[in-house]
């Protein structure tokens, strides 16, 4: 992205010159004849740093220096005077001046100041960036041997160094944000900034704010202009979470951004352009919210470069062991609980439970567990019982399916699905081949259900 500089001074010559010497050195200029105009330029295109003469008509520069400071404090501003003295100097850095140049300019001097200026202004930018990151407790890695776990690594570990943008999918809680990061962590963007979108959190008269940024006075509340998620993600990658909840019109304009890396801050003119990578995520089937005109299908297909869908706990209940042994030990770290023990019996049991908040409910599970018996052992006694009854069992009894235990059945995986199968045909047929209906009652996603029912080889209707 070009970086830009705006020149404050009261002599056209002065400001000839350093335009072109800056220009040539790849600089975007503007000029400023007063301080007035300087102020008034800052508050409609901010620039990445300012060239600033001391000695001004109406304003000096120390009073629109005391000015930009108070307005835009991380804007770095190199004072130029052709009087100076050590006295000038000194309370120029005081007043928070970058650096401080004499005229005659040294020409080179002016691009090594710039330079350094501009880089200085970028760790700002990082910095704001890295307290936009999505939270470090959660580590960049996918915990488990299941199948499902073993091949998102390997596709990871293959989509991760390219540039291609990355659609997630999953239901609440199955972790795509730690994907997301998984992802960052080993692409060739790894050092830069990733910053995270909530497209839920965010109402939607400051979703356009947050992603683009806005100039000062854009709209009530304005005070100061201020950088979107897009240019704090400049160079690294973006992540939108839950992208299916923003509305039709935002989804618009993220559309042609997305497609020419390029936009305007809300009330500003100046274009802005970016080098973002890309990863969206959702828990919504974006195909259905297309069909029900919630979603745009060009920016379904612009986004869905590589698909990845995030499997559900409850379809990788060998992982639960591992997770619940991981979240012990990172919760014991950063809260200092005392250490805690499940049974055998009580891990069976847990491995049993369908989990539906997935991944996200058996964190806070394990944390509760901590808070109430950290020290001790837990046992199937000691588990909640909306957890120990079995919700899986309560249902089929609540449901009465008579289903007969094959004779000399000793596979348990075998019988789970053999159970599965059968009760989702039963389940189906009575809701007259509806799957839509069938996932609100037995609480899977569409896309989840669809896929059992084809593993399984029931015909859909």
């Amino acid at each position: 992205m070009n970086k830009s500089i705006l020149i404050v001074d009261d002599e056209d010559g002065i400001r000839y010159s350093l335009r072109g010497i800056l220009e040539d050195e790849g600089f975007e200029v503007a000029e400023a004849g007063s301080g007035e105009a300087a102020l008034k330029s800052l508050s409609e295109d901010m620039p990445d740093l300012v060239f600033l003469d001391i000695w001004l008509p109406g304003m000096d520069g120390l009073e629109v220096l005391d000015r930009i400071k108070k307005e835009w404090k991380w804007l770095p501003v190199v004072m130029i005077s052709g009087h100076g003295n050590i006295e000038t100097a000194v309370s120029a850095i005081k007043k928070g001046a970058f650096d401080f140049i004499e005229k005659p300019l040294s020409l080179e001097k002016v691009v090594i100041t710039a330079e350094k200026a501009v880089e200085f202004s970028r760790l700002q930018s990082e910095n704001k960036a890295l307290r936009t990151r999505i939270e470090t407790e959660q580590p960049a890695k996918l915990t488990g041997r299941s199948d499902a776990i073993v091949s998102m690594r390997e596709v990871i570990g293959q989509v991760a160094p390219t540039d291609a943008w990355v659609l997630i999918t999953g239901e609440n809680g199955t972790g795509k944000e730690i994907v997301a990061r998984s992802i960052h962590s080993l692409s060739l963007r790894k050092d830069r900034p990733l910053v995270a979108v909530n497209c839920a959190a965010i109402p939607e008269e400051l979703i356009e704010s947050e992603l683009f940024g806005h100039e000062k006075g854009a709209f009530t509340g304005a005070e100061r202009a201020q950088e979107g998620k897009f240019e704090l993600a400049d160079t690294g990658t973006l992540f939108l979470d839950e992208i299916g909840d923003m509305s039709l019109k935002t989804q618009a304009k993220i559309l042609r951004i997305l497609q020419e890396q390029c936009f305007e801050r809300v009330g500003g003119r100046k274009t802005i352009n970016v080098n973002v990578r890309v990863i969206a995520a959702t828990n919504k089937d974006l195909f259905q919210e297309i069909k029900e005109g919630n979603f745009r299908e060009d920016l379904y297909y612009r986004l869905k470069v590589f698909p990845l869908e995030v499997a559900p706990l409850r379809d990788r209940s060998e992982d639960i062991p591992l997770l619940i042994k991981e979240f012990i030990t990172r919760l014991n770290r950063q809260h200092g609980f005392k250490p805690l023990n499940f049974t055998e019996a009580a891990l069976t049991v847990l491995s049993e439970y369908s989990w539906p908040g997935n991944v996200r409910e058996l964190k806070n599970f394990v944390e509760r567990m901590l808070i109430m018996f950290g020290g001790k052992e837990v046992g199937p006694d000691k588990l909640p019982p909306e957890i120990a009854d079995g919700p899986r069992a309560e249902r089929c009894n609540q449901d009465q399916i008579p289903l007969p235990l094959p004779e000399g059945q000793l596979d348990f995986k075998k019988a789970r699905a053999d159970f599965e199968a059968k009760f989702l045909e039963i389940k189906l047929k009575e809701f007259g081949g509806s799957v839509s209906k069938l996932a609100e009652a037995v609480g899977l996603e569409r896309s989840s259900l669809y896929r059992k029912l084809k593993s399984y080889e029931i015909q859909v209707e």
